[in-house]
């Protein structure tokens, strides 16, 4: 057969559909271990390859969805990893023979990177080199990576597959109806976060049905030219006669074929309630069809960076982008005491006010003589991304500093900076191939920068010869030609803006320039600053490194725009400058805040640090503990709850807000113990039998405890019995149950049965990825909770109406 690449290239592949589901009518029960079947029943996983390779497809899946030594810890296998992964290719590659390639499913550890989870990369990279690594050596074609909500952890993957051999990579994320993962990851954003990272192919599988992915992949679309890879569901679930039902027909999943071939889609096929009769249809249609479409990037030439869910582009035809400055220790006392302290809130809060004041992507840098600037540059990007969601630039001289901060990353990062001197060039391009980085270049090298124009130039051709040679194209490659201080080198200001000009007019590539050191020395720097920014934007400067709280500066941005036509019709220049805007700039700035309405927006905004000062403040003011938490932090996170459902808040937000209220809550707590203060009332919380996912469950439980109450966590996998007794034994107020899975969704059923027969008539939430309102009715729940926020919220009225212990 041709390679797989070839193949991708010539036309759209068919994938198969659900494993799972298959496996499922066979000997597999639920809360059993799908892999395992690799090793006890192969015949059975042999037979749902030969029915998709018999409905027609060109791909075929292994059986190694949840095959990662973590996965299989939860059901004593981790010991047998490489041996389940190899033994499901093998599998594969019997049943395909030459009429199919070999795809090796890796699916996500069900544990998040900081600062959501506690998984760091390293590990991560160990857990999917050990699985893959079984797989590639047992002679997979290709390594399908499925149903990620992560993109850092689909990062570590990806890397892990690529450090293996040239193995083709497929990469998918899962997305919310809102069109977010659950992380707050977007299309775009994923699109090229993962590109950059040199995978063949990307899209979405799972969550959504046919109509849902396709309306993804039309954002992809926008942002990429890899094929795109399209595996819906077959409908969105539900529960009929204790079984899980997947609605849409194979005709209906086969309707959407010519739409997704439309949009360039390469690899078209099905996961969840998706059958062979599905795949069979979507192979006639496939056979009576052209090939895809082709598609083209709008504007090829701009460098694309991306944080979890915003994508930049910075020149080609682009306007001109802002860089915040304000991210540097250097004469800054404040943030270097934070560096030292490894308190790194300042960071987080200074990125936040500088993306307020305009700045589009901002410069993170933690050169602080004395500390280790590796641990300091890790925590600096987790902080930093928690407060602004702007692609970064990382800024060290020192590779392994960089490293650190890649690691740490969301998205595609720029990394600050690469010289024309070998060792530089060495040590950095390689890296920034690995991780999917763009890379700025220095034009200096051995010899110092060059006072030249023309020789500043030729340092950016050969910085641009390497970074291709290592596999960084052009367009991920921007030039700095260095500002240097007019008032100790004069002359060589014109030198600057004229090599600038030709690094974009004869080499065609994107520049910066860190405006602030021309005014070096001199006094009144913002007129230097503001004179030569104007003069490198009429040069063809892409973007600008300068302090956005510097009206000037941040003037003379908006200002350029509008005069190289960057600002159609000078939409954005009124919008900043019409007196309704600066007058509701003014009240934002939130001048004279009491103590109270500070703890409110350090919960909302996720100031761990802060809310604790605050709350322990207003105690000891006398502000009364119960008072603080009904008035204050209660309704804080009830904003949070609203900007969560709205879509303006993900995860990652929800989830430092509650480590702000937690904090807030921890004097309050003290000081409610003092007075022997109830708690609201007890809930017991359990992922129900079979079911081995609890992050929901734990980022609710989280929340419930910040509002007052006090929980017992049974954990995962818990049988109806046990909850029962346990809801007993504790005398809990409420129950909370939650499956991830639709084949372990029943067992909330079973376990309210058991309660009721029991004679155990306390209020029963449920939740869960596949749990619906009408699905909680059904089983007799008393509520049902989407989100954690919702869990919250659903408890506080059922224990109002019921009474807490």
């Amino acid at each position: 057969m041709n390679s797989f690449r070839n193949a991708l290239k010539e036309r759209t592949l068919l994938c198969d559909g659900a494993m799972g589901t298959m496996l499922q009518a066979g000997s597999l029960k639920p809360g059993q271990c799908p892999e395992a079947i690799n090793l006890d029943h192969p015949g059975e996983v042999d037979a749902v390859h030969r029915a998709y390779l018999d409905a027609g497809v060109d791909i075929i899946e292994t059986n190694t969805f949840g095959g990662s030594r973590v996965k299989l810890a939860s059901f004593g296998l981790a010991g047998k990893t490489e041996k389940i992964n190899a033994a499901a290719v093998r599998v594969a590659k019997e049943a395909a023979r030459d009429r199919a390639f070999v795809a090796g499913s890796v699916g996500p550890t069900g544990r998040f990177l900081p600062p959501v989870g506690d998984l760091e990369f390293e590990e991560a990279l160990d857990i999917f080199s050990q699985q893959i690594g079984a797989m590639v050596n047992a002679g997979a074609d290709l390594i399908i990576f499925e149903t990620f909500t992560d993109i850092k952890e689909l990062r570590a993957g990806v890397i892990a597959a690529r450090s293996l051999g040239d193995i083709p990579i497929v990469a998918l994320m899962t997305f919310e109806p809102n069109g977010a993962t659950l992380l707050g990851g977007s299309p775009e954003a994923s699109a090229v976060t993962l590109e950059a990272l040199g995978v063949d192919a990307l899209g979405a599988n799972c969550s959504l049905g046919p109509e849902g992915i396709l309306s993804v992949l039309s954002r992809m679309a926008s942002v990429t030219e890899l094929p795109l890879v399209a595996l819906p569901n077959a409908g969105m679930p539900r529960l009929e006669e204790g079984r899980t039902i997947f609605p849409a027909t194979p005709d209906e999943v086969a309707g959407f074929t010519e739409d997704f071939l439309g949009l360039g889609t390469g690899i078209l096929g099905g996961c969840c309630g998706t059958t062979p009769e599905h795949i069979a249809r979507l192979r006639g249609k496939l056979d009576g069809l052209a090939s895809r479409s082709a598609r083209y990037l709008t504007d090829p030439g701009a460098t694309r960076l991306s944080a979890r869910g915003q994508v930049l582009f910075l020149g080609g035809n682009s306007s001109l982008r802002t860089i915040g400055e304000r991210l540097n220790p250097t004469g800054r006392k404040a943030l270097a005491e934070a560096v030292r302290s490894g308190k790194l809130d300042l960071y987080r809060e200074e990125a936040r006010r500088q993306v307020e004041a305009g700045a589009q992507m901002l410069d993170v840098n933690v050169g602080v003589p004395g500390v280790d600037e590796t641990h300091a540059m890790r925590k600096a990007v987790l902080a930093v991304q928690q407060g602004a969601a702007v692609p970064l630039s990382i800024d060290s001289p020192k590779p392994e500093v960089i490293e650190a901060g890649l690691k740490a990353a969301d998205g595609k990062v720029l990394i600050n900076s690469v010289t024309g001197e070998k060792d530089s060039l060495d040590a950095v391009l390689p890296m920034a191939a690995r991780y999917g980085a763009a890379v700025l270049g220095l034009t200096l090298d051995e010899t110092g920068i060059p006072h030249r124009a023309e020789d500043r130039l030729n340092i950016a051709r050969r910085i641009l010869d390497a970074a291709v040679r290592s596999g960084i194209p052009a367009s991920d490659l921007v030039i700095d030609c260095l500002t240097l201080a007019a008032g100790a080198e004069q002359e060589t200001v014109r030198e600057t803006l004229a090599a600038l000009r030709m690094v974009r007019e004869e080499l065609g590539l994107n520049t910066v320039l860190g405006v602030s050191n021309v005014s070096f020395g001199l006094p009144a720097r913002e007129n230097l600053n503001a004179a030569f920014l104007a003069m490198a934007a009429s040069a063809g400067l892409s973007a600008a490194i300068i302090n956005p709280f510097h009206e000037t500066s941040m003037g003379i941005v908006s200002a350029s725009r509008v005069i190289l036509n960057q600002d159609v019709q000078a939409r954005d220049y009124i919008r900043l400058y019409s007196p309704v805007e600066q007058e509701q700039g003014g009240e934002a700035k939130g001048e004279g805040m009491s103590s109270e309405e500070a703890l409110r927006k350090a919960v909302i905004e996720g100031d761990p640090e802060g809310a604790g000062q605050l709350a322990k403040k207003l105690l000891e003011g006398g502000t009364a503990p119960m008072e603080l938490g009904e008035t204050i932090l209660i309704p804080a996170m009830s904003v949070v709850g609203e900007r969560f459902a709205s879509n303006q808040y993900f995860l990652p937000q929800v989830l430092m807000s509650a480590k702000a209220m937690k904090a807030a809550f921890e004097p309050v707590r003290e000081r409610l113990k003092a007075e022997d203060v109830a708690s609201r009332g007890k809930i017991l919380m359990a992922t129900v039998e079979g079911d081995v996912h609890d992050i929901g469950k734990n980022i609710v439980i989280t929340l419930l405890e910040n509002h007052g109450f006090t929980v017992v966590d049974l954990g995962k996998n818990v049988p109806a019995e046990e909850i029962v007794r346990q809801a007993e034994l504790e005398k809990c107020d409420a129950v909370g149950l939650s499956a991830l899975m639709t084949t372990t969704m029943v067992k909330m059923k079973e376990a309210i049965q058991a309660m009721r027969g029991a004679g155990l008539e306390m209020p029963v939430v449920v939740g869960g990825a596949a749990v619906t309102a009408e699905f909680a009715s059904e089983i007799g729940a008393d509520g049902y909770a989407a989100d954690a926020t919702a869990a919250v919220t659903r408890f506080l009225e059922l224990l109002g109406a019921h009474g807490g212990s």
